[in-house]
């Protein structure tokens, strides 16, 4: 049986529905983690998705039993929807978003979104510590410590080649390159338009 929601997860789940961009919202949980799901795509299952994202969780949960304990802790819930980038981290929600595309994707393994739920646990917890100080060189060092923990995550985990070589790659990026600066307005419009080719919309 599903526990209930925790205020914080109430509290998210409010404000997304407030949101434009996601003003639907289904509830599940897997592996004993809430999850939230904003599906505005039709070709897309949300049953897949669920599936895709309940093989990553077990893996962390086999193979970093210590971080997947945590997940509760540092995510109020997880989050599926659309989005201009593979992983994010909602601070003021303590959502970890998983983008929709990305997770269904044939060519991406349950271990690369494990990794990048580890990633964004690590942004978590250094939210959490309230160390931050706004500058691009405190981004870029959090940013080198979230590459690090896949690092160990992905040597740990069968598949895990991949999400080793993209993170160490990252490691040797400079500052400005490893936490870039997006318009993320530009980059939403960019995934309206993919997204209306694919449904043939446009």
């Amino acid at each position: 049986m599903a526990s209930p929601p925790s205020a914080r997860l109430r509290a998210a789940a409010e404000w997304l529905r407030r949101d434009p961009d996601t003003p639907s919202l289904e509830e599940h949980a897997r592996r004993g983690v809430p999850v939230l799901v904003h599906n505005a795509r039709p070709d897309i299952s949300t049953a897949a998705a669920l599936e895709r994202l309940d093989a990553a969780l077990g893996l962390i949960e086999q193979y970093a039993p210590e971080r997947f304990a945590t997940l509760t802790t540092d995510f109020s819930g997880i989050l599926v929807r659309r989005y201009p980038c593979r992983a994010a981290y909602y601070p003021d929600l303590g959502i970890c978003l998983i983008e929709l595309t990305f997770l269904v994707h044939p060519d991406i393994t349950p271990a690369q979104v494990a990794a990048s739920i580890v990633h964004e646990s690590v942004h978590a917890r250094m939210g959490a510590a309230g160390i931050r100080d706004g500058s691009k060189a405190a981004a870029a060092y959090e940013e080198r410590l979230c590459r690090q923990a896949e690092i160990e995550f992905g040597s740990l985990v069968p598949g895990g080649a991949a999400v080793v070589e993209r993170a160490r790659a990252a490691l040797d990026l400079a500052d400005e390159e490893v936490a870039p600066t997006i318009d993320w307005q530009l980059a939403a419009e960019r995934v309206a338009e993919v997204d209306r080719r694919s449904l043939g919309t446009e």
